[in-house]
């Protein structure tokens, strides 16, 4: 198969395994282009190897592998070959030695990873605002945006509307620029890097926020105050009544004793009369 496909690049990945592996031993490999592939799994004991069975697997799939197994003491090498030419051939490739007690090496094949700001994007209405994405040391042969309210993601259309620009001043970064925001723009974006084997994205939270939204603790601040200034003008009004309320008595038994006063003035001015 790789004698079909010689123009392209040759990738060689190798697993170290041993007697006291106590789990699978796994290795990420990152694959932006086709590329011919050749998996070494190595094991190694203690003591001396006559034959061990090695099979293969792609996922959860028997592999029909044609490489020998190559012996040299105690520790054995086996190999599989194969070209990666599309979506499909990506995945997990694993190498088993033994039955009884089996040991287990994966190689996990994928696709360049796309980085963005990993953070809110928080801005206000009105305002403009750029989001960005990039895949480093890798080329993608094509970036797209969506747009998501919901678990339904919108491809975002340059053309149909001019509040959006997507622009990259170098082919592994992409940027989305959203002019006079209004609170219906926020929610989540994608940012998305298509290869020739696959597909990375990446995603974005964008938080519109009204002007109201920081004059609220201000205005809660002042609330506060309001309240606090009426209930010391209520205490102060309370107290100068309460003074004044004795002054009040004093002044009503003042006139209670003017009113007796006159009272008795006036009983005492009546003529008296001579009992005959």
């Amino acid at each position: 198969m790789m004698a079909k496909y010689s123009n392209l690049s040759l990738e060689s990945h190798n697993i170290s395994l041993t007697e006291d592996s106590s789990g699978p031993v796994e290795k990420n490999i990152t694959l932006e282009k086709p590329s011919n592939i050749v998996l070494t799994c190595q094991f190694t004991t203690s003591g001396t190897l006559s034959s061990v069975n090695v099979t293969w697997k792609k996922d959860n799939e028997l592999l029909k592998n044609n490489d020998p197994t190559v012996v040299m003491g105690s520790i054995l090498y086996n190999q599989y070959r194969f070209t990666i030419i599309d979506s499909n051939q990506m995945g997990s490739y694993s190498c088993l030695f033994g039955e009884q007690k089996e040991r287990r090496g994966t190689f996990y094949f994928k696709v360049p990873e796309v980085h963005g700001k990993s953070k809110r994007l928080i801005t206000y209405v009105g305002d403009s605002t750029v989001m960005m994405c990039k895949c480093h040391d890798c080329v993608p042969l094509n970036w797209t945006w969506y747009s998501s309210n919901g678990s339904v993601k919108v491809p975002v259309d340059v053309h149909m509307n001019d509040k959006y620009t997507i622009s990259g001043a170098y082919a592994n970064e992409t940027k989305l620029k959203i002019m006079q925001l209004s609170e219906e723009e926020k929610g989540s974006y994608w940012c998305r890097a298509i290869f020739q084997l696959g597909e990375s994205e990446e995603h974005i939270e964008l938080v519109v926020l009204s002007y109201l939204v920081p004059l609220k603790p201000f205005l809660a601040i002042v609330a506060e105050v309001v309240l606090l200034v009426a209930i010391i003008l209520l205490c102060e009004m309370y107290t100068q009544k309460k003074d004044k309320h004795p002054e009040d008595e004093r002044e009503f038994e003042q006139i209670e004793q003017l009113k007796s006063e006159d009272s008795n003035g006036i009983e005492n001015s009546n003529p008296r009369h001579r009992k005959n």
